[in-house]
């Protein structure tokens, strides 16, 4: 596994304590407008994604890149994630990965 570059786990809320930083997160596609996709983040909040998803996208997806604002992502990598995905526990994970057990996390 490569650590020299990690991406930090966010949902919306902690997205903002990332900025200019990598990051991942899995967003609920909303809609898809070819260089961006509107999508809801774990903790049910509004996050933006720029870049070129693949075709065809799935419900909910991975992203991988850097927050470029508190509420967008400039995306470097994205994984389709099907249509069905468990958002508590991610969201779970990112409350872990931000809180009093960050060191666990890369």
């Amino acid at each position: 596994m490569d650590t020299s570059n990690p991406a930090a786990f966010v949902n919306a809320e902690f997205l903002k304590q990332h900025v200019g930083r990598r990051v991942r997160a899995v967003v609920q596609v909303m809609q898809s407008d070819g260089d961006k996709v509107i999508g809801k983040s774990t903790d049910e909040q509004q996050l933006v994604v720029k870049g070129y998803p693949p075709s065809p996208l799935s419900t909910f997806v991975e992203v991988i890149g850097i927050a470029d604002t508190p509420q967008s992502i400039q995306a470097e990598t994205w994984t389709n994630f099907g249509d069905t995905f468990d958002v508590t526990s991610f969201d779970k994970v990112c409350r872990l990965a931000n809180g009093d057990s960050k060191h666990l996390f890369i």
